[in-house]
């Protein structure tokens, strides 16, 4: 039960972060327009830096590095895989929507979400901060790639170049010399703190844009597209069921299972919102996703925690 309740607390400390962003929107202090800015922010600015910040905290380990190598490549299938699931189950394929429901199923918000509740729940695993970047490489691998061509139904976005270039790998081509390097031990304390900082703002950032939007939407809206209730049944629950199911069949350290399991838990990620606004795609549907599967997640995912 410990991990019920750590769980639960530390969800409902995340979804507090949601009330300042509500409020201001609802004092016409902050609006929709500002929020491009914020996510810009948010994903070129907060994503390397908490990558660095996490990688900053360990020295260098060789097998730390190996189970780093599997993990990434044991949540790029499972992500794969379950969305390939979900897509062949969806009886129009042509559909917008149920293009976006696919990725909604699968991709979560690892990093911003999941590394506090990861850090909390594991606190005896300390390589805990590098098996979360490795989850959020390879669902940006995915979300940069797979995840644009399903938004926009062209396939020119899956290439070497979108795969390449996007935030989590321009984070980690700093974060990983940091860790193979031991530049923890070299830089200024100042330095690490301030980095450390940038990286610690991005949850707070990540729930003020998702409480402003939640202020800026009607609560009827919510309740606009049926089939983004879909999302958090296959995001919340079916889906984090399957990632740690396939965990276990494989023979990984149970720290790897376990990271599996807390990470696969959270909801839907923001980029698939900040994705759909770029490309002008169902931006309204992927907002309802994003948003039930956070209000949500405070009854999943402390259940599912339960598993650990």
């Amino acid at each position: 039960m410990e991990s019920f309740s750590v769980a639960l607390v530390n969800v409902l400390v995340t979804l507090f972060y949601l009330v300042p962003g509500f409020v201001v929107r609802k004092m016409n202090k902050a609006t929709e327009d500002h929020l491009p800015t914020l996510s810009a922010i948010l994903v070129y600015i907060g994503t390397p830096f908490l990558e660095i910040s996490m990688f900053l905290t360990l020295d260098f380990d060789p097998e730390i590095l190996v189970n780093m190598g599997i993990f990434c490549l044991l949540t790029l299938f499972t992500q794969s895989a379950f969305m390939a699931l979900v897509y062949l189950l969806c009886r129009d394929r042509q559909d917008a929507r149920n293009r976006v429901l696919v990725i909604s199923s699968t991709m979560g918000n690892v990093g911003f979400f999941g590394a506090p509740l990861a850090r909390a729940l594991l606190p005896d695993v300390p390589e805990v901060a590098c098996y979360i970047v490795m989850y959020m490489l390879s669902m940006n691998l995915l979300a940069f790639t797979v995840g644009t061509f399903f938004i926009t139904g062209n396939r020119k976005y899956i290439s070497v170049r979108s795969l390449l270039c996007n935030p989590t790998t321009f984070g980690l081509l700093f974060a990983i010399p940091c860790f193979l390097f031991g530049l923890k031990n070299v830089l200024p304390a100042p330095l690490i703190s301030a980095v450390t900082n940038i990286g610690n703002m991005t949850t707070p950032l990540c729930m003020f844009i998702l409480g402003i939007r939640l202020a800026s939407a009607p609560l009827r809206d919510l309740f606009l597209f049926k089939r983004a209730f879909f999302a958090p049944l296959l995001k919340l629950v079916a889906y984090p069921l399957f990632a740690s199911g396939n965990a276990s069949l494989l023979p990984v350290a149970d720290s790897i299972r376990s990271v599996v399991l807390v990470a696969s838990s959270v909801p839907c990620a923001s980029v698939i919102l900040s994705l759909s606004e770029m490309y002008r795609g169902e931006s309204s549907f992927s907002a309802n996703c994003l948003l039930t599967s956070t209000l949500l997640c405070f009854l999943t995912i402390p259940l599912l925690m339960l598993l650990l």
